[in-house]
């Protein structure tokens, strides 16, 4: 129910979602009929394989979390939730507000053991034609070096779960590469991070993030959050901005019209709905969330993501790292 487009959306994309996997089963949460009237209109119906199941309230995407979590115990945020938690699901996928899915999610699910805070992934492209994958995203506004050691940690065992790869390299966000740049908590994660025995390459800045000079870059939920949204923004500006020198005049147009091929590939190779899908790492359960304007197409990818997780046990993976984890005491860098 949630998102800029709700149902209009979300139903569209699990038929669709289906039709590609038919192993998968879903469960449509939310008002029934509006569920129902978004079926019936594509000329679907519940079965077997696709049930609705009713939800009396939806959180709205201004809604403050705390009272989410407090007052809308039937929300299809809360109740979707609540399915994984029972085992009657295997992961939820919403667009609704994050704050009020973050919040509910680890109310419900729990954090695994040794993680204190669940933390906010997602996959960045980059020019070696692989993902970089980064954490977090603005879960967590101010965190210690131990919580960054987690993040490491489980965006590393999300890298190996779902890109297959045994040992990725992770890198964290800092304002130099050098090992005196950064806060104190920066300086102190980057000890606890060599210590970890995970593939730590040391200090990164926010450049290497697109070159793909690691698989994981870790950060805090501010600085995350401030990349994330000045990639968006730069992207946008590049489109506009090309859109609006092709269009000049006659030439430009025709220039464009020569082009086109081209401008298709960047277009499908930058297209952020390729990449949607944040995953709440971290919890006893999976929960992906997708971007609130997703349309089919990108809310489709955020329920494939759903499935690379469960079918690679996620969770799993990351409390048997977290579970090798030796305490390290935290010495102050001089």
């Amino acid at each position: 129910m949630g998102g800029d487009h709700g149902p209009h959306v979300t139903v569209p994309a699990a038929l669709e979602f289906q039709a590609r996997l038919p192993d998968v089963d879903v469960v449509l949460v939310g008002l029934r009929d509006a569920i129902e009237a978004e079926l019936a209109a594509r000329r679907a119906a519940a079965g077997p394989r696709l049930r609705v199941h009713p939800a009396e309230e939806v959180v709205t995407m201004d809604e403050p979390p705390a009272q989410a979590l407090r007052y809308k115990k039937d929300s299809s945020m809360r109740v979707a939730v609540n399915l994984v938690k029972n085992g009657e699901a295997h992961a939820c996928v919403s667009a609704g507000n994050t704050g009020a899915l973050m919040a509910i999610s680890r109310f419900v699910l729990k954090t695994l053991p040794g993680i204190d805070r669940p933390a906010i992934a997602s996959v960045l492209p980059n020019l070696r034609r692989t993902n970089t994958y980064v954490l977090d995203l603005g879960a967590n506004v101010d965190c210690t070096a131990e919580h960054l050691l987690q993040f490491g940690i489980m965006g590393a065992m999300l890298v190996a779960a779902v890109e297959h790869k045994e040992r990725p390299s992770v890198g964290l966000l800092n304002i130099g590469v050098e090992d005196i740049k950064g806060n104190e908590a920066v300086k102190q994660a980057a000890q606890l991070l060599r210590d970890s025995g995970l593939n730590f390459a040391g200090n990164v800045e926010g450049d290497d993030i697109y070159k793909g000079t690691v698989d994981v870059v870790v950060c805090d939920g501010f600085v995350g959050n401030v990349a994330l949204k000045a990639s968006e923004g730069v992207a946008q500006m590049m489109a506009t901005t090309m859109r609006e020198e092709f269009s000049r005049h006659v030439l430009t147009r025709l220039a464009a019209l020569i082009a086109m091929p081209v401008l298709r590939a960047f277009r499908d190779r930058l297209d952020h709905r390729r990449y949607n899908g944040a995953s709440l790492l971290g919890l006893r359960g999976i929960v992906i969330k997708s971007h609130g304007s997703a349309d089919v197409f990108a809310f489709g990818q955020a329920l494939e993501r759903a499935v690379d997780e469960v079918r690679n046990s996620v969770p799993q993976r990351i409390a048997a790292r977290m579970g090798q984890l030796q305490p390290q005491p935290v010495q102050p860098v001089q």
